[in-house]
């Protein structure tokens, strides 16, 4: 009788122990605007955080932001007028969109900022507001083109505070971003973070969300690269930080569009993105969203969440290197 030598049983088993293994955080389906990815499926906007151990400082993180103050939609219509719209709209155009200049008219714009020309048209939303964010989407390319504080001028090129530019199809969407802004404070992408009312609409949301403390400090978390503070509290939040709604907060009194947000809370969390309002998260402007529907949002405390470990906090101070040019 032949008998199959000790090595070779070992390594079959381990072949066909490996070929039967499940992968035990398969990657999800990264979510799409425009048939364009919205980054990879294995970047931290689009990474399961469900299982990420608690930050050593998430008590004190969020008594800063505010345990006993609600989450709060900062998205939706004004109540008895259907027609007025807020959240961050956004616009898709191809490549065929004519670029024009930028003009980028605060200091801190001219260092930090990718330089024009921007697809963007003239009929393009404007958030209302203050911050006046204009957001387009190049979907030949997957390229987003984000501004500011922005102004449509008389030729057609527009105003800016700030402007950034993000390759959505890569891990590396900015590079040599660090200790630069962007259209947001945290130097991050504000598309990627909104709610979009076609997810919310399907049932799931696939990627963390966008919110806003009052209060941070001078400290950031990649991918997030700019801080907007002079604070070094350590128990305040910077820019950056992950949190999670908990596992046991009971969403089974939620309806609707809020029940697939807190779904995804759970699941992706939040980045904190912007200095602004405690608990505001952001969604894109659509006048489908459901007012009552979200205003269930707002009986959830602050105590409800929890910060995760997600990286080390960078605390040193830095120059923005985007526009420097190489040494040759």
């Amino acid at each position: 009788m032949f008998l199959f030598p000790q090595k070779l049983i070992l390594v079959i088993f381990c072949v066909i122990f490996v070929s039967f293994q499940v992968t035990p955080e398969a990657l999800a389906e990264p979510p799409s605007i425009a048939l364009c990815q919205v980054f990879p499926a294995d970047n931290p906007w689009n990474r399961d955080i469900s299982n990420d151990p608690v930050d050593p400082n998430s008590s004190k993180y969020i008594e800063s932001i505010g345990k006993e103050k609600p989450l709060h939609p900062d998205f939706g219509s004004e109540p008895n007028q259907p027609s007025t719209l807020y959240g961050i709209p956004y616009t898709v155009v191809n490549k065929t969109q004519a670029k024009v200049p930028i003009h980028f008219v605060s200091d801190y714009g001219v260092e930090e900022s990718n330089p024009g020309p921007y697809p963007i048209p003239p009929n393009a939303p404007i958030e209302g507001g203050n911050d006046r964010h204009v957001l387009v989407l190049e979907k030949d390319n997957c390229k987003l083109y984000e501004l500011y504080n922005a102004q449509l001028l008389a030729d057609n090129s527009w105003n800016a505070d700030s402007g950034a530019v993000f390759d959505l199809k890569s891990n590396n969407p900015r590079p040599n971003s660090d200790f630069c802004t962007s259209a947001d404070a945290a130097g991050l992408p504000i598309l990627p973070g909104l709610v979009p009312y076609s997810e919310v609409e399907s049932g799931e949301i696939r990627h963390a969300l966008r919110f806003t403390a009052k209060k941070t400090q001078r400290a950031f978390i990649r991918p997030a690269t700019h801080y907007a503070s002079n604070s070094t509290n350590p128990n305040l939040p910077p820019m950056g930080l992950r949190l999670r709604l908990k596992a046991n907060f009971d969403t089974s009194n939620y309806t609707g569009q809020a029940r697939v947000i807190l779904n995804a809370l759970k699941k992706y969390g939040l980045i904190l993105a912007d200095n602004g309002g405690n608990w505001f998260i952001t969604g894109a402007q659509d006048s489908k969203w459901n007012n009552e529907d979200l205003a269930q949002l707002k009986r959830v405390p602050g105590s409800a969440f929890e910060v995760v470990s997600s990286g080390p906090l960078v605390l040193s101070s830095g120059n923005c290197k985007l526009n420097e040019t190489p040494n040759r």
